[in-house]
């Protein structure tokens, strides 16, 4: 280990994206990397922070950990938004007194999902469940600490690692000869690998450019279009139906619409993702040799 190299703190090791961060670190040998668990850093109560911050001087800290149950945080709000509303702020106030870049992962569920058109960073937000508006109560606590802060929204997210929707879809395809799947739900998936990547390519290109960006796979899909190409990919017989919102109720009520405008992404960092099949299709090459 480079102990001379510019020091990035992961929150959320354990994670989809922090996972993927530890998945690829050999790629940027440039780079000190420390992984946080909730061990390391209690995202709740934030106690150890400044400590870790005098340890490692970090030259960027992602914080990618969060309260991320959608459902549960309608009852477990006290601690969605400890996690998701609170310790962002807390975080950027610590990295502007370190000189230490932030990148904050933040979500869709900010929008109300009313939308026709691909959501601009400086859309007007509107969250229709508590962990949406947890996630809103952290960008605007960042910001408003630090306005040299970075947030990433970012949507749909999968991985080879954790529970996601294709880790799922494979279980239960294999499982059921038929499944029924939400067809009025549109947005655009992210292989969590593929926002790895991007996060490292805005600390790779110096992080100077602050606000609020978007990043997922290209393309506007359903979750039965999404089921349907998991589906394809593996080569399974299961019947795949489509259902309305309606048809599966949650505690949480889900956007209909989240499709995220990416240009500024592309604009500021040169960050241009890939089609969502093209990731799905990797992601699930590296499922089967796992």
């Amino acid at each position: 280990m480079n102990t001379n190299a510019p020091t990035i703190l992961v929150t959320g090791k354990n994670g989809q994206l922090g996972s993927e961060l530890m998945g690829i670190q050999m790629s940027y040998p440039g780079y000190r990397f420390v992984f946080l668990d909730r061990k390391d850093l209690d995202l709740s109560t934030l106690e150890g922070l400044s400590g870790l911050f005098e340890q490692y001087q970090p030259a960027f800290f992602v914080n990618a950990g969060a309260y991320t149950a959608v459902d549960k945080a309608e009852s477990d709000k006290e601690l969605a938004m400890s996690v998701n509303g609170i310790a962002p702020g807390k975080i950027a106030a610590i990295c502007k007194q370190f000189g230490t870049k932030l990148i904050h992962v933040s979500t869709d569920y900010v929008f109300d999902g009313n939308g026709e058109y691909p959501y601009l960073p400086d859309h007007p937000t509107s969250p229709v469940n508590y962990y949406g508006q947890s996630k809103l109560q952290g960008e605007q606590a960042a910001m408003e600490a630090n306005n040299a802060s970075i947030i990433i929204r970012t949507a749909w997210v999968y991985s080879a690692y954790g529970n996601n929707f294709v880790k799922t879809m494979l279980r239960l395809m294999n499982e059921r000869p038929s499944i029924g799947v939400v067809s009025d739900q549109f947005g655009a998936p992210t292989y969590a690998r593929d926002l790895a990547i991007a996060i490292m390519d805005i600390i790779e290109k110096g992080a100077g450019h602050y606000g609020i960006y978007h990043f997922s796979n290209e393309g506007k899909i359903t979750w039965w279009d999404f089921a349907v190409a998991i589906k394809e990919i593996a080569g399974l017989n299961c019947q795949v139906n489509p259902i309305s919102t309606a048809d599966f109720p949650t505690p949480a009520k889900r956007p209909a619409y989240s499709v995220l405008d990416k240009d500024k992404l592309k604009k500021d960092y040169d960050v241009q993702p890939r089609d969502w099949k093209a990731a799905l299709k990797e992601c699930m090459g590296y499922l089967e040799r796992i």
